[in-house]
């Protein structure tokens, strides 16, 4: 405990007040994922009722123009809590979640297939859009903020080890999408002929399980300034 308040006590006043790590507040998560929540929405929305498109009827489309939207509101957004903010402009910031935006799918998409996700022209397209819209749900948010900070990548998704707000709110979404795509291709094997059965429920459970995790982001940031 003493180290602990050594460390907090070395921590230079002004580092605080210029690195949006250590000064967000618990408000400001909160605004961050409810601005996040309706960019999807938004998505959706134009999907329904300005190209008539829907995930059972148009699968492909409509994730495409999903990502779209989100990752475009999520890079906004997280790059202004990048790290370094003096060394790291935000075009630098947007700029290299762009490139992680394709690497993070290719991830998913290879642990999809791996998870028994159809291989073949068929699904391509879907798989190739769902990949996209899950690297902004689980990678893209910590491109925009962590760079190319290994240190950083290794503690939130290799040790699960979020230590302030930005961390819990890159951490627990993340793991919530990754969960909830497990837990959406449970139906997959029922019947191959039904349209939802693949790309539909596992989104949906996506967006389930990392809502609930975002909704438990405030509390395990509180817990853990209490624990220090």
């Amino acid at each position: 405990m003493e180290e602990k308040k050594k460390k907090q006590q070395s921590i230079n006043p002004l580092e605080t007040k210029n690195d949006p790590v250590l000064c967000i507040s618990p408000a400001k998560v909160l605004v961050l994922h409810l601005i996040c929540g309706l960019g999807l929405a938004s998505g959706f929305w134009a999907a329904h009722y300005f190209y008539s498109i829907n995930l059972v009827s148009n699968p492909a489309e409509t994730l495409r123009l999903i990502w779209i939207v989100e990752a475009s509101v999520v890079i906004l957004l997280y790059s202004l809590f990048r790290l370094n903010p003096d060394k790291c402009s935000y075009s630098r910031a947007v700029v290299g979640a762009l490139l992680g935006l394709p690497a993070g799918a290719i991830v998913n998409a290879l642990g999809a297939i791996v998870l028994g996700a159809p291989v073949g022209l068929q699904h391509f397209r879907k798989t190739v859009h769902w990949s996209l819209l899950m690297s902004v749900f689980t990678l893209v948010p910590a491109a925009s903020v962590f760079g190319s900070s290994w240190t950083d990548w290794h503690r939130i998704f290799a040790q699960t080890k979020p230590i302030g707000p930005v961390d819990y709110m890159i951490c627990l979404p993340a793991h919530g999408a990754v969960i909830g795509a497990w837990f959406g291709a449970w139906p997959m094997p029922l019947d191959w002929e039904r349209s939802w059965q693949y790309g539909t429920s596992q989104l949906w459970q996506s967006i389930v399980r990392s809502a609930s995790r975002i909704s438990n982001t405030n509390q395990s940031w509180g817990r853990s300034e209490e624990l220090s």
